[in-house]
Parts: C-alpha cells; structure tokens; sequence
C-alpha cells in the first residue's frame, strides 16, 4: 500500500478517534433512529433512512462519505479523473470478500453491475444514467465511463445502495446483528479489510447500537440519557427537539439541498388547471410559514432547482419576484373566485401530512394562508382521501439533474411532464455545457407551467448529540456515518 493510502487511511482514523467524546466507561453507542421499528430490517434499494445508515456500515462501496459529508476511499484505495473528466480509473485495495475469494477488478464489475440493476426504474436508476460503461482493467483496476463530465459522480458512487453485496454480504466496515429490532454494530479489524493492521484495535473500538423509535419515544430515550445520538429529524418533529437551555448546543441541523413542497395528488376538480394550481403556490407566504417553526437558516423557494453552490453562476430569479405577497395573494383569489363562479363547487382540499407537532404548525400556516384566497384547507389521514401531501426528499447530490429525475414519469407519475423527461435525457448525451444547461432549464421550466409540484423551500434534517460527542458533524449530505462513532476517545 503507498504512502498517500496509508496517510489517507491514518488521518480518517485520527479524526474519528478524537471524534467521539463520551463518558469514560461506557461500553457502547446507543442511536436512537426516527422512524418505525421495522425500518432497520429493510433489504434491498428503497431503503427507510435507518436501514441506509445500516447498509453503509456494512456493505463498502467504491467510495464513501465521512463524517464531514466528503468523499473519501472505501473498497477503492485510490483513483484519478481523466482530463476530459469521462473517465474515473479506481485502483482497489488488496482485500478478499465475505466468502475469502480475492477482490479483483472483475468480481467488483460484477457486484457493480448488479447493484446497478437493481436501482433501474428509481430515481437513483436515473441519476445513474451518467454511466456509459463499467470496465473491468488488469489485476485490481476498474474504469467507470460516464457519457459527460459530473462534478458530483464521486458523491453519487457514494450512496449506500451502490454499497457491495456478495451474496447479500458486505465488506465492512463493520458486522451487524439484529435482535428484537436491535442492530449492534461491531467495527471489523482493518487487517481483515486489507488495511494496515492497528495496534490494540480492540481496545480502541466499541460496539454501535442503533434502533428505530417514533420521534416522540426518540428525543424521551435522549433525554432520559439512554440515547447518545438522535438520528432523522424532519419538519415534522423539529418542535421536539427543544430541551430547552440546559440541552443547549445538543440540536444540530445539517445544511442540506433538496425538496419540500406539496405534492397534488389528484388534478381534478380546483386542481384540474394550471392557473389554480399555481394560485395555491402563489399564495403561501414562505417565510411566515417558516417562522412558525423558529428556524433561522431555512431557506425558501419557489423553484424546483434551488441555487446551487459551485455549480450555478448565478442565483436563479424566483417566481413572482415583482409582486409583493398581498399582490400574489389577491391574484391568486382572483382565480378562485373564477373557478368557484364557473363550477359552482366550493374551494376544499385536503391535505395529509405526518404525523407531529411541525406538522400541525405547517398546517395551520397553510390554512391561514389558503383561507385568504377563498380555500378552505382541512386535514386527513390517508393518502386516498387527499389532494395535497408533502415532498421531503435531501438531494443525494448537487446536480441539476437530481432535482428533475424526481419527477420522471416512471417514478412521479402526476408530478411529471414526458417533454421534461426528454430534455433531461437529451441532456445525458449533449456535449456541450451550454447546450446541456439550457435542456435542464427547459425541463425544470415545463415541470413549473405544470405546477403539480409546489414548492416551498429546502428540506429540514436535524439530529440531537450529547455533549462531547464531537465525531457527529452536521454536513450538506444529511447522512451521518455509524463507523466513525465505533471509536473510542483517546
């Protein structure tokens, strides 16, 4: 192994061992997961959050995230980007998988291939679309091929479904065991990894244990100190969160980009057309909204492509710039005082939302907001009944296209637009900049005349770390990984 793989190696190590600042004596890490106790059994490629922090713990990828959100080796020791950007060479590390076989370039293809399969038909078989060809090279070398250069193709390699299974076994870098809805996570020996050996590794690494709980049952096990990290925090049970000041500095709300908005179920009826629809959007003070939930950094929107830092030159124009939020709201009662003249139907809809007290202030906001132009907003259980649900999805990475594949016909269904699609995929193959720039526009430009999707601004992600418990970092990724937390303080 060379130098720049053993320094890489040892730094990572260093900052996850000065990361963790629990009490001496403890003998593990107890996570307290927000979702639903069956989440941390789940398989496959849709993937509860829970099982995705599981299934990175234990099954590698070529790359992965650390703590920080950054990229960094995982089964790849290293690689290079070819100059045009078109190619990613990966250079494997000398380690064999769960059954002792040796990793070659050509066992890794296949479980590639295969992880790549298995993603076809989800918004994370589209991202995966950049790819042009996957080749097995010489000895422990693999070349990835994409059709044009993507500055964030590192962070899409790093999701926990593109991880490696063989045999529905994983390479590390830790071992789980479920029980009774349980997951222990023990971290694997690095020489058992094909990585340096460390001396007293055992002494320098504890158990990880992760379990799901509703949000309530979350943030009780926090307080009453049988959780050392709460994970999954959402709008929903953002309210939770508040210990008040003696749990000052324990909230840590990561800095993602992604989507929140509401999502029309149905386009009959006040939804039928355009133009009402696109009054609701109209009519919804954003940062009234917001300052319900006492969050300071939240940013609003009333786009689909939020501005991206480092990738767009410029901040995008908002929609309804010019008009102030009482000139938005009393063009948007304009078209529903029409709508209500020609049908002779009372404006209703209804809503479902999860479940939670962040819930219940959204809706109240919305209510108000809809009341002004004449809606009368109520709130349901079940999908089945409603017009209007919420969107809350983190962006995986930060590239136009993720923002438009989730609109894809195949996945969205009423959110989408088959002219949209076809300007995204005519964008895989154009070679120009520009020209792809300008597709991409189109496509978020025909998905907003639609208004299906109504926008409100990026999505909230927030966890709760014990005092001294430095290895935690809020990142723009929103994903946290286990193996980090498995060291001990020095």
């Amino acid at each position: 192994m060379d130098r720049r793989l053993r320094f890489c190696f040892s730094s990572f190590l260093a900052l996850a061992l000065s990361a963790c600042g629990f009490a001496e004596g403890e003998d593990d890490v107890d996570i307290a997961f927000i979702g639903n106790p069956g989440d941390v059994r789940q398989t496959g490629v849709r993937l509860s959050p829970a099982a995705q922090h599981v299934r990175e713990a234990t099954a590698e990828g070529l790359v992965a995230f650390d703590a920080n959100g950054d990229v960094v080796p995982a089964l790849a020791e290293r690689w290079i980007v070819t100059d045009d950007g078109l190619s990613y060479i990966f250079r494997l590390r000398d380690s064999t998988w769960p059954d002792g076989q040796a990793v070659t370039a050509g066992s890794v293809k296949r479980e590639f291939d295969r992880a790549l399969a298995a993603v076809d038909g989800t918004s994370l078989g589209y991202d995966i679309d950049i790819i042009a060809d996957v080749r097995a090279m010489a000895g422990r070398v693999v070349e990835i091929r994409l059709k044009h250069p993507m500055a964030e193709f590192l962070a899409l390699l790093a999701q926990p479904e593109l991880g490696l299974l063989q045999r529905d076994r994983g390479m590390g870098p830790m071992r789980a065991a479920e029980e009774g809805g349980l997951v222990t996570l023990a971290a694997i020996p690095p020489a058992q990894r094909g990585l340096p050996s460390i001396e007293y590794w055992e002494e320098s690494v504890r158990p990880v244990k992760l379990r799901a709980y509703d949000a309530a049952a979350a943030v009780k096990a926090f307080e009453q100190g049988d959780a050392d990290v709460v994970l999954g925090g959402r709008i929903q049970s953002l309210p939770l969160a508040d210990l008040g000041p003696l749990s000052r500095g324990t909230i840590r709300v990561d800095p993602v980009v992604g989507l929140l908005g509401l999502q029309v179920l149905r386009t009959e009826g006040l939804l039928e057309a355009s133009a009402q629809r696109e009054a609701l959007a109209m009519a919804i003070d954003r940062g009234e909204l917001f300052e319900t939930l006492n969050l300071g950094q939240w940013q609003p929107s009333t786009r689909i492509v939020p501005y991206l830092a480092g990738v767009d030159d410029a901040v995008p124009n908002e929609r309804w710039a010019a008009l102030a939020i009482d000139q938005r709201q009393t063009e948007a009662a304009r078209r529903i005082a029409a709508w209500q003249s020609a049908s002779g139907k009372p404006a209703r809809l209804a809503i479902v939302l999860p479940e939670g007290p962040g819930s219940d202030r959204v809706f109240g906001a919305l209510a108000e907001d809809f009341g002004k132009i004449g809606v009368t907003l109520v709130r349901v259980e079940k999908a089945a009944d409603a017009d209007l649900a919420l969107f809350d999805r983190v962006a995986r990475y930060a590239d136009r296209r993720w923002f438009l594949n989730q609109f894809n016909c195949r996945v969205a269904r009423l959110l989408c637009s088959r002219d949209a699609d076809l300007a995204v995929i005519a964008s895989l193959i154009e070679a120009d900049p520009a020209e792809r720039a300008k597709l991409l526009a189109e496509a978020e430009a025909i998905l907003l005349d639609r208004n299906t999707y109504i926008p409100l601004g990026t999505p909230i992600r927030w966890s709760l770390v014990r005092s001294g418990v430095d290895g935690f970092e809020a990142n723009r990724t929103g994903f946290h990984p286990l193996f980090p937390l498995a060291m001990r303080p020095i």
